[in-house]
């Protein structure tokens, strides 16, 4: 039977978390990224918050009710949740296993709190990748360019950006966003090798494998 497309038969999914602090240009490389990497499926969080302006639900966020929320919590929906600036955020857990199970590849956009989560739960299939700023200053005047915030914003983002970073130690991989195009790369190449591991090829052919390898 051909495989649907975006999956592998001969692996594991890999489920990629990416994390970094408000300023780092994660969007952006999440959406060159995907466009790199087409059979990459983006998870769509669920979240208690409103939609921002450019936000399309469905396609950013499932929008949905705090009691809404707390019942697919009690249900065990959610593979993490976190509770981020007086919102819930939550990953769905069934996405999660069926792309292990079917071999697709999933990116998800968390923060420190959910990493740690997913990590736990999904110990053979989830990468952690922290993205970075090059410099505090230069986070500064990122946040600034942005045009969104006022100072008493831009600092309180400063602080958690603080935080996050104390956190690295949790993660796989740290990937320093000084030029765009540089740390694309650098995540490309933690994609194609993590498909690469030995250890997500799924058992059922570790012994095909080996025959082969006697002949």
């Amino acid at each position: 039977m051909k495989d649907k497309p975006g999956t592998d038969s001969r692996r594991e999914g890999l489920i990629l978390i990416l994390s970094a602090p408000s300023g780092t240009g994660k969007t952006t490389l999440i959406s060159r990224l995907l466009a790199l990497f087409p059979d990459i499926t983006l998870s769509v969080s669920y979240t208690t918050r409103a939609p921002r302006a450019d936000e399309v639900p469905g396609r950013d966020y499932h929008f949905v009710s705090r009691a809404q929320f707390a019942r697919m919590r009690a249900a065990g929906e959610f593979a993490e949740w976190a509770k981020v600036h007086d919102f819930f955020y939550g990953t769905p857990r069934r996405l999660l296993d069926r792309a292990v199970r079917s071999g697709r590849d999933v990116l998800l956009d968390i923060d420190v709190q959910g990493a740690k989560q997913i990590k736990k739960r999904y110990p053979g299939a989830a990468v952690s990748v922290f993205l970075a700023p090059p410099s505090w200053p230069e986070l500064r005047r990122r946040l600034a360019a942005r045009g969104t915030d006022d100072r008493q914003v831009i600092a309180r983002r400063m602080a958690n950006a603080k935080r996050e970073i104390e956190a690295i130690v949790g993660y796989d991989y740290c990937v320093v966003n000084r030029e765009v195009k540089t740390a694309l790369a650098q995540l490309a190449a933690i994609i194609r090798a993590e498909r690469l591991k030995v250890g997500r090829v799924l058992r059922w052919r570790i012994g095909p494998l080996r025959g082969a390898l006697k002949r």
